[in-house]
């Protein structure tokens, strides 16, 4: 990659930032596609923070920017218009920078519908899925179950509250698709159990010694579980999926393809159908992923 005075900046933000994996799937692309834009990854450790790095954002010649942990959900409010998605998900992912706007999208949902096809054959439609967690991350994995048209949707979490709250919020669009919020106690696990599909969309299972986010006993053979966290293979949830004779599934698919999304949106129509190589993308992240964990193992990272 060569930068010059005429490399166009994208950016992840979030905090913390080291391990993303983004910058180095996102300039892979670049380079394939030939584009003269540059991906780097910024800590934004609190919401001044975030407010600073917005208006630069809308300044700069900044194409866009991916949001990570802790913001999406608080970069929906800072947009100046937002897609569908990210309304009903409750949580912006991706930012479209086009004079001096920010355009807001969610590309986790997509991301998740296109990695359960590619990586495990699912189509959840008519299927049973139960989400774990209630913030942005859950919210796409809800929205992308109705995009695809569940047959039943279960949000678990340990806040009720929360997880009736994001009920609430896409209740108009449910149509003929039954839902339920549940605290994440021992009365959730029939129907985590009864699912065909579960989803981990909370960051449990992130650091080493991170239990399951759910009892090993609430899965069952033949399920499929998706875990969203990327970072490591073999989580506690993972394992206990195994154990149960549930096939596992980790979210390093999704990330590639929300990341893949966001380019073709910032691509736009100059581009025709170019799409960002999704294959790329996947081996510049688990190039990288392997390293991380290398560099973790031999106690230098």
């Amino acid at each position: 990659m060569i930068i010059n005075g005429r490399t166009r900046p994208t950016a992840v933000i979030g905090w913390p930032i080291a391990q993303s994996l983004s910058p180095v799937m996102h300039n892979a692309a670049y380079e394939s596609l030939g584009l003269n834009w540059a991906c780097i990854p910024l800590g934004v450790p609190d919401n001044r923070a975030l407010l600073a790095f917005t208006e630069a954002a809308r300044a700069l010649p900044f194409v866009g920017f991916n949001v990570t942990m802790p913001h999406k959900q608080a970069m929906l409010a800072l947009c100046d218009e937002t897609a569908t998605l990210a309304q009903l998900a409750g949580a912006v992912n991706t930012v479209h920078c086009v004079d001096g706007q920010l355009i807001g999208y969610n590309t986790d949902g997509r991301g998740l519908l296109e990695s359960l096809q590619t990586d495990a054959g699912f189509d959840p439609a008519g299927r049973s899925i139960a989400v774990i967690g209630a913030g942005g991350a859950a919210g796409a994995a809800v929205t992308a179950c109705i995009l695809a048209r569940a047959g039943r949707i279960t949000i678990v979490n340990r806040n009720a509250g929360r997880a009736e709250s994001l009920l609430d919020r896409v209740r108009g669009s449910l149509r003929s698709i039954a839902a339920e919020a549940l605290p994440l106690e021992p009365s959730a696990a029939g129907s985590v159990r009864e699912a065909d599909l579960i989803i981990n969309a909370t960051p449990v299972g992130m650091a080493a010694d991170d239990p399951s986010p759910i009892p090993g006993e609430w899965m069952r053979e033949g399920q499929l579980v998706y875990d969203m966290v990327y970072q490591r293979s073999g989580t506690a949830l993972a394992e206990a999926a195994h154990s149960a004779g549930a096939r596992a599934v980790t979210g390093l698919g999704m990330l590639v393809a929300q990341g893949a999304l966001a380019i073709d949106i910032w691509m736009g129509d100059a581009n025709g159908q170019t799409r960002a190589p999704r294959d790329v993308m996947r081996a510049a992240a688990a190039a990288e992923l392997a390293g991380q964990a290398a560099a973790t193992d031999g106690g230098s990272l």
